[in-house]
């Protein structure tokens, strides 16, 4: 019978448990959710520039160290609406343009996570990098 518990290979290993501690005592503490919350928003303010800037109809939420673009504004609220604002295409592309610049967002929609170990001037270049391609987008 499962009640809840995490199972799994290494759930028991005492690497696991140490890594696991560690993380929680020493990367995901307060300092770094503020930062990456701080990060966050520089990168939404980048995006969301760079989106007006083009008249795009796009929308940028975030959420914490979360951010994400989408092809339509408002933001999609249900998977079904999330779906039809799609655009494969486009989506490969930026995914394509901004990995070719060094840039990797998740490979799902178009998603940025923020890290401890993320900086300003990482967040400042996907905003030079994703401005450069809506200029292409236009050109």
């Amino acid at each position: 019978m499962d009640m809840g518990g995490v199972g799994g290979t290494l759930a028991g290993n005492a690497l696991s448990v140490a890594a696991t501690r560690a993380t929680l005592e020493h990367v995901l503490t307060d300092e770094a959710f503020d930062h990456m919350d701080r990060l966050s928003a520089r990168f939404e303010t980048g995006v969301r520039s760079a989106v007006e800037a083009h008249g795009l109809p796009w929308s940028v939420s975030r959420l914490g160290a979360r951010t994400e673009y989408r092809f339509a504004a408002p933001a999609p609220r249900t998977g079904t609406a999330s779906e039809a604002a799609a655009d494969p295409d486009l989506e490969d592309f930026l995914h394509l343009y901004l990995a070719n610049r060094g840039i990797l967002l998740t490979p799902f929609h178009n998603m940025a996570l923020m890290c401890p170990d993320t900086t300003e001037r990482d967040v400042d270049t996907h905003t030079a990098v994703f401005g450069a391609a809506l200029l292409e987008l236009a050109g």
